[in-house]
């Protein structure tokens, strides 16, 4: 009796958890780089242009941010899940959408202190300063999640 009551309670938490949905974050297909200021990147979607700063280009070498976050991060991502899945009461989207906004403030945060390597004296010159992935903050504030049932 005592074995099947721990199941119906263990079986209950486990819905709770994977009903939650699945947790996507990065670049979302929506983000995309105004006209303006930045007219090399006008109307291109902010993953197109985290992709070529990730991995780099022939004009420009790679800055892996993104690959960086996660290595550096992964741990402590999942010791947050681990902490708010009992706070929620093992509600997984609640839980999910925390870790979410943990793990996109830890990707905006690369981005703006990302340093090596340094950009060229041109870009330097042409942005007034020297923040590789920094340009007009339209990647840095890209970053967002989202939660698929």
């Amino acid at each position: 009796m005592a074995n099947l009551k721990l199941k119906i309670a263990l079986d209950s938490i486990a819905d709770k958890i994977t009903n939650g949905g699945t947790l996507r974050m990065g670049f979302l297909a929506d983000a995309k780089y105004p006209a303006g200021k930045d007219v090399e990147h006008a109307g291109l979607h902010v993953a197109q242009v985290a992709f070529w700063n990730e991995f780099g280009t022939r004009s420009a070498p790679a800055r892996p941010a993104f690959r960086t976050t996660i290595a550096d991060n992964t741990k402590r991502w999942s010791d947050v899940l681990a902490t708010t899945l009992p706070a929620v009461d093992y509600d997984g989207e609640t839980a999910l959408r925390t870790l979410g906004q943990v793990m996109r403030d830890d990707l905006e945060n690369s981005i703006a202190t990302w340093s090596t390597p340094g950009n060229a004296p041109s870009t330097i010159a042409r942005k007034g300063f020297d923040k590789p992935l920094v340009d007009t903050g339209v990647m840095q504030r890209a970053p967002d999640f989202k939660i698929v049932k």
